[in-house]
């Protein structure tokens, strides 16, 4: 691949993006829609934002 820091393949271990969406986007997808289904929308997404505004001060 060009541009990429490393040689042959990532470091084993390493938290790509690729494999951080293959992991992420079906659980939330999951969660989603069970929330759809018992009609928990509004909750899910305040618990979701709450969530990623932790997420962020935690990594800043």
């Amino acid at each position: 691949m060009p541009g990429t820091p490393y040689l042959e393949q990532p470091p084993k271990g390493l938290m790509t993006w690729p494999k951080l969406l293959k992991i992420s986007v079906p659980i939330l997808a999951a969660f989603t829609t069970v929330a759809w289904w018992n009609d928990l929308l509004i909750e899910w997404a305040i618990l979701l934002t709450i969530g990623l505004i932790a997420s962020f001060f935690i990594r800043r």
